[in-house]
Order: C-alpha cells, then structure tokens, then sequence
C-alpha cells in the first residue's frame, strides 16, 4: 500500500474497541494462567481507562534512531519495512540473509555493543566499566608489589588499562560505524511480517499458530534477577486461552515480549496503555515518531487530527529530530521518563472483568505508586484495590484523549 493513497473510510467488523468488549468464557482452570499468568508475574495490568502517555525510550519518543531510517529509506519504504505502521505492529522479522552472516553479525554486534564506551540512548556504555575495571587491577599489582619494585615505575603495568581502553575504543568505533550505515541494508534485514503481528484495522493478533482477537490477551508484568540479584522487569502479553494457541513443540502459551526502557515499571505500564490505544480505533493513534508519517492513513486519527485535536504541527516529530541536539533530545527524554514516572497508573478500573468471569478475583490490590512493585515494601506504599470499571469507558473517549 502507498502511504500516499487515500485510506479506506472503514475497519473491519472484528476490529477492537475498549467500550465494546464482548462476553468471554473464563480461562481454563488448570493452565498457567493461574492467580497471575506464571510464577514470575507480579502484576497484571487493567485493560482501558487510557492514561494517554507513551513510553519513554525504544524509538517511541526522544529516541533518534527512527528519523536515520526515515530519512534514509524515504516514505514509502520506511511505511513497509518499519516494524509498525498505521496498519499493523510486527513482532517478527523475517531476513534475506544466510546463517552464516547471522553467527557473526550476532557475536559482532554482542562485542561491540558490551565494549563501547556509549551506551542506548546516548549514555554511557560498558567500556567505561572495563576500563575502569582494568585501572582497578593495576592499582591491585602496585600494591601487592607484584612488579620488580627496584623500578622507579612499572610501565609495563600500564599495558593492562592501555589494552583495555584501546579495545573498548575500537568496540565504539565499530559500534558507531555499524549503527551508521547498518540501515543500508534494510530491504534485507528489516522484511518485517505480517504474519506475526497486532493488526489494528482487524483486531487480531495474527501469529504461526492462528488468528486471536486482542481481547483475548493479557499483560503481565514479569520479574527475573541476574546472578548479582539485580531485578529486571519485562512486559509480556500473553493469550488467556493457551488451550487453543499453545506452541505444539514447546507447549508454552503464546506470548510476545514488548521492550521498553530499562527505567522504571511505570515505563511497562506505559507500554501496555500505547499498545491498547494502537488496537482501540475508537483513539486516534499514539502520537509517537514512527508513527507520524500514517496518521493521515488511519481514519480516526485522521478525523482527530483535522479537527484540531492533536494540538501539533503535522511534522512535528521530523522537524523535531531535524533540528535537536542529542544533547535536547537526552534532556526531553528524562523529562518525559519523569511524566511516566508520576502518571497515575495504578489502581485504575479494569474493564475486562466486565467480560471475563472470575477475571478480578485473580489479582491482588495495586500500589498507588507501580515503581512499588520494584523496590521493598515500604510503610510510605499504599496498596489499593482497584476501582469499578462501570462506566470506566466514558473516560476513554478520544475527545478527552
């Protein structure tokens, strides 16, 4: 489809709107859907009742990676190879390319990216950290006198954070030079499927193992910890019918994990509520740089739009990323990660359990303030449980958007 093409004034029949969730059986009573969805859940997120804003960072907003493909691929190729449009929000990639070249792309981009001295987003990478590691250890050998101390210095010694700061500034050059002119070979990596996909104009989440309705998934918030005890959250939606949609080889339920920021859990919650409103086309689409370039393509986003509703300029975004400074758009980023951080994302109504039977008996009360769910209990938390949804949908209306 040419994004410049006038779009087709309807969604289909199956497509999802919040007020208009139909009746649902229960999950089945022996899954792992369970109390929560897993033994690593440790929230369930309420479905509608928008708060309207959109996660920080992963090219959603103040994140700059998405106008180098843009500007490189020009709008017909960036509407078909970006991983969302006005129509669909892939979650697979399918790539043109050998095993070979994918072993060694892997293990170059693994090195790089672990060694340079810039990190996402700008910030500092884990070539400081060697760096630093590697000074440590020479403080250690001078110490311990583990060089001939005859020596008014052990310039040998200097070998250690030398190598190390020299092969970290190689990773970042590399590093540097591979996020440059890596998109030239978009039309090769980059052939993202709609196959695998949230198809806002349907409804469906349309996967290997069949076609769901999008109100027939769940979000979860997860918890995992590395060796050094170190948590880390991750936002998975998962299909609340794993009887029908299961992987036959695995026998897990279908699930897709949506990354955000490394920040805050407010940032997951973020993610979830641009997600519904991506889906719900009763809301115009989240207003967010890639998406930008489609608005026009989405009929309520259109009608939105031209009615004055959106309050920006119709290349807001573009003229934005044309003229910041990575120095503006850090400072714009940790500006916005403060508006998610103060949202008021929990205890909000739930809307599923209008439709779901014994669907808000499965979770616990809610902290006030989600980031509560990251840190130990503390006296200051205040757990709620989460209001009514009746009437909830009032709330959601683009008017008030």
């Amino acid at each position: 489809m040419n994004p410049t093409e006038q779009p087709k004034d309807h969604y289909a029949e199956t497509a999802f709107r919040a007020g208009a969730i139909p009746r649902q059986a229960p999950p089945p009573e022996k899954s792992v859907w369970g109390k929560l969805g897993s033994n690593f859940d440790i929230a369930r997120l309420p479905w509608g009742h928008y708060v309207g804003i959109n996660p920080s960072e992963f090219e959603y907003e103040y994140s700059g990676g998405w106008y180098r493909d843009y500007a490189y691929m020009g709008e017909q190729d960036y509407h078909d190879f970006n991983h969302i449009n006005e129509l669909r929000w892939s979650k697979f990639v399918d790539e043109d390319i050998n095993l070979i070249y994918r072993f060694f792309r892997f293990w170059f981009v693994f090195w790089t990216h672990l060694l340079s001295f810039i990190g996402p987003g700008g910030g500092k990478g884990g070539g400081w950290f060697i760096s630093a590691i590697a000074m440590v250890l020479l403080v250690l050998l001078l110490v311990l006198e583990v060089f001939d101390p005859s020596e008014k210095f052990p310039f040998d010694a200097l070998a250690v954070p030398l190598s190390a700061f020299a092969l970290c500034g190689v990773a970042t050059v590399f590093k540097t030079l591979f996020e440059k002119h890596s998109i030239r070979f978009y039309k090769s990596n980059q052939n993202w499927s709609d196959d695998v996909a949230f198809c806002r104009r349907s409804g469906l989440v349309k996967s290997f193992q069949g076609n769901f309705p999008f109100y027939e998934f769940d979000a979860f918030i997860e918890i995992a910890a590395d060796m050094k005890g170190n948590q880390r959250h991750t936002l998975k939606v998962r299909h609340r019918y794993p009887q029908f949609s299961k992987d036959k080889r695995s026998g897990l339920p279908m699930e897709f994990i949506f990354p955000t920021d490394t920040g805050s859990i407010a940032e997951r919650y973020a993610m979830w509520d641009m997600l519904g409103r991506y889906m719900d086309v009763s809301q115009p689409l989240p207003d967010i740089p890639r998406l930008e370039p489609f608005r026009h393509l989405d009929p309520t986003t259109k009608a939105f739009d031209e009615a004055g509703k959106r309050g920006r300029p119709a290349t807001y975004w573009r003229d934005l990323y044309a003229n910041a400074s990575e120095k503006e758009l850090k400072q714009l980023r940790e500006e916005h990660r403060q508006v998610v951080d103060a949202a008021p994302w929990g205890s909000r109504p739930d809307l599923m359990a209008q439709s779901v039977p014994g669907y808000g008996d499965s979770y616990t009360a809610e902290p006030e303030d989600v980031n509560a769910y990251g840190r130990f209990p503390s006296k200051t938390d205040r757990f709620v449980e989460r209001t009514e949804a009746k009437d909830a949908f009032q709330q959601n209306k683009p008017d008030n958007h």
